[in-house]
Formats: structure tokens, C-alpha cells, sequence
């Protein structure tokens, strides 16, 4: 068994998966690998500031990175293991 700690941040991990804004959010990055805040609030159909909301929530939890170039700040998924676990999650309940 795994110390508290590791099964601590293993469930705060994928508390940040349970919110249907933040997997939109997932999703729109996978598809487009790198995007700025308007076009993910396009894309998601909801407000530039809940979008910043979340991207501070997914940003804090490793899942997305930033780059800025000017004033404009692009987003994408942090690495290969994101994409990875949504895919399996997302095999999990289409076998269901």
C-alpha cells in the first residue's frame, strides 16, 4: 500500500478531472494542442474569466503549461501523460 501521502495527491489529482468545464477544457487542448484563453473560451462555449479560473485550477495541478508571446498566453496539455489517462478514462465508461 502506498503511503497516505501518495494516496492523498493521487486523489486530489483526480479531483481536478471531476469538473465538466476543466475536461472541456482538456479536450479543446487535445484537439488543438496549443491555444490562448479566447479561443479555449470559444471552443467551451463559456466566459475568458471562468476559463482563466480553471486554467489556474489545471495549471496548479501540472496537467496544462503556458507560453507567453507578447501579451498573449497560449495553453497546452503539460505532457503526454494527460492525454493518456482521458483516453483511458474515457475507454473505461464507453465499455460501461
Amino acid at each position: 500500500m502506498p503511503e497516505d501521502d501518495v494516496i492523498y495527491d493521487l486523489a486530489e489529482f483526480f479531483k481536478v478531472f471531476a469538473d465538466s468545464t476543466r475536461m472541456k477544457i482538456i479536450y479543446s487542448l487535445l484537439m488543438e494542442n496549443e491555444l490562448c484563453v479566447c479561443d479555449i473560451a470559444n471552443i467551451v462555449k463559456t466566459t475568458q474569466s471562468a476559463i482563466s479560473h480553471q486554467l489556474r485550477i489545471l495549471k496548479q495541478s501540472k496537467l496544462v503549461k503556458f507560453r507567453k508571446v507578447g501579451k498573449e498566453v497560449f495553453y497546452s496539455l503539460d505532457d503526454q501523460h494527460i492525454e493518456e489517462i482521458v483516453k483511458k478514462g474515457r475507454e473505461h465508461i464507453e465499455e460501461l
